[in-house]
């Protein structure tokens, strides 16, 4: 049984998140916790005080989570599936964080905002805190995306990191989804010089890969003098339908996708995102 949360404020993003993920793993047993988060000035308690209860918003997100519920429900049925809706009160971050613990969440799944074309865009503070700050896998899904598993995935890496259990278990697992072929893709300004370390985790990966599926994946070097601009490029090019990368890996991750705040994702993909934590 695969526990995954979906957070939702009730916006066709967040609504296109869950069909995403409702379609992506129609073959598999799934407990989906929809999550709503509404800000503490809308509970019973304010701090260690009672206040006067905000009625009006109470019973509005309540029965917005139950028209999702059942929404879903027409709009995929799944003896495999399960829905239960979760309202919580208090700081986004914080509450998602519990809620992974407590419900032993595999995987997060969030609708952002997207871009007409791709440029620079805040993709949204939630979603760049929750990538950074909680140990989860991630699967961001961005608006107008028609819910369908990918074909071609690519996965780009500087080989600087070892690929733990985890991270691998994680890409077998996507790729037992999706049937999809893998292209593992190295980036760089010029011809690459690799140093001992990221030739032997290359050639781990390597290893690895041709033994799960030996004829649906290859690697590739990329030359580009902007990194961003490079990735955009290779997947127009290349009709690449998923990107996925390791949240550990914060010097590409962060070159790919964010500008002055850390916590703030400034490239808009056009494409899911899958990012893996160990």
């Amino acid at each position: 049984m695969k526990h995954i949360l979906i957070p939702t404020d009730f916006s066709e993003n967040s609504w296109n998140a869950l069909e995403y993920a409702a379609y992506f793993f129609e073959n598999i047993k799934c407990t989906f916790y929809v999550l709503h988060v509404n800000d503490l000035s809308n509970s019973d308690i304010a701090g260690n005080s009672f206040i006067t209860l905000n009625a009006k918003e109470k019973f509005f997100a309540k029965d917005k989570l139950n028209e999702t519920i059942d929404r879903i429900g027409l709009c995929c049925p799944n003896p495999d599936h399960k829905f239960i809706s979760l309202e919580e009160y208090g700081n986004f971050i914080d509450i998602t964080r519990k809620t992974v613990e407590e419900k032993k969440i595999n995987l997060i799944v969030m609708g952002t905002k997207g871009a007409s074309g791709i440029k620079a865009s805040i993709m949204g503070s939630n979603t760049g805190n929750v990538i950074t700050k909680i140990a989860c896998n991630v699967l961001v899904i961005p608006d107008n995306i028609i819910a369908q598993k990918p074909s071609k995935i690519a996965f780009p890496t500087d080989f600087n990191l070892f690929y733990t259990y985890p991270i691998l278990n994680s890409i077998t697992e996507i790729l037992e989804i999706t049937n999809a072929n893998l292209e593992v893709i190295h980036m760089s300004q010029s011809r690459p010089s690799f140093s001992n370390t990221q030739v032997i985790n290359k050639a781990y990966l390597h290893d690895y890969l041709k033994e799960i599926c030996t004829e649906s994946h290859s690697f590739e070097n990329i030359l580009g003098k902007n990194i961003r601009e490079t990735i955009v490029s290779y997947i127009s090019e290349n009709k690449i339908e998923m990107l996925t990368m390791v949240a550990k890996n914060l010097n590409l991750f962060q070159q790919l996708f964010f500008n002055n705040s850390i916590e703030q994702l400034s490239y808009e993909t056009t494409v899911p995102l899958f990012v893996m934590h160990e």
